[in-house]
């Protein structure tokens, strides 16, 4: 393991290219380019806006802030799956050709919609500052937040990579998966609308529920009057889980990638 890691460390370079080449692929012959990551996650906001606070009437003050806060992880999370399940297909030739440790695909992935998120984020905080939800010391949590989801991606990028080789059909089921965990998501809701054994199982069933709740609770709840603070219970029980992923994802993707050269 010791000589994995040291192994993966020395091909920290190599994330760093293909997190570019991704980045340059997907805004090449762009008018907007990079902006799109800004545009896109407000165009969204503006649509769940309009749903829910003209023609639904959700009582939810500030609703841009609210739904925008838990979209940007969302969509961090949505996208790098997605990436992550076709990373070893859409890279066949060059891994049939050069030896790098294949399991940088899926971690570059997830990293390169890592830099999309944060470069959406100043969008959130000029919503923040326009509608006046104070920036407070809590924002300081956001890294962990960041570290824990990007661990949990991981995790379960991994798994998907090494189950897309050996089942083509893992990336359409992702679609329909994909979409029915967004709407059990608290996305356009929060968990506080359920009853509290609801909520609590919610959280604790699906783990981008509880991180999503703790982004809203540090960039939304802080400035209405059900202010809390970030559960410590949450980074230890979300952060074991996302360990546990990444060390589960990380032993099947070797058991895979023994077998690699058979499948691709």
């Amino acid at each position: 393991m010791i000589a994995r890691a040291r192994e993966l460390v020395s091909y920290r370079s190599l994330v760093r290219n293909l997190v570019t080449k991704d980045l340059k692929v997907r805004y090449k012959n762009s008018f907007l380019g990079f902006l799109w990551s800004l545009l896109n996650p407000l165009l969204m906001m503006t649509i769940y806006t309009v749903v829910f606070t003209k023609i639904l009437n959700s009582p939810v003050q500030n609703f841009q802030v609210f739904v925008l806060a838990a979209l940007l992880p969302w969509n961090w999370c949505a996208r790098s799956l997605s990436l992550c399940a076709t990373s070893l297909l859409d890279n066949s030739t060059i891994i049939n050709k050069v030896y790098f440790p294949r399991v940088l695909l899926p971690v570059s992935a997830v990293a390169s919609e890592a830099v999309n998120f944060l470069l959406a984020l100043p969008a959130l905080f000029l919503l923040m500052a326009y509608y006046d939800v104070p920036f407070t010391g809590w924002l300081s949590f956001l890294p962990l937040l960041m570290v824990i989801e990007g661990t949990l991606l991981i995790g379960l990028g991994l798994i998907l990579a090494a189950l897309n080789v050996l089942f083509r059909d893992t990336g359409v089921i992702l679609e329909v998966l994909l979409t029915a965990w967004f709407f059990l998501t608290p996305i356009f809701y929060w968990s506080g609308q359920f009853p509290e054994h609801i909520a609590r199982w919610m959280n604790w069933l699906n783990p981008m529920a509880s991180i999503i709740e703790q982004y809203r609770q540090i960039l939304y709840w802080q400035g209405t009057e059900v202010a809390g603070r970030v559960d410590p219970l949450f980074i230890l029980r979300t952060g074991a889980t996302a360990l546990v992923l990444l060390a589960v994802g990380y032993w099947f993707f070797l058991r895979v990638n023994r077998r690699l050269g058979e499948h691709l």
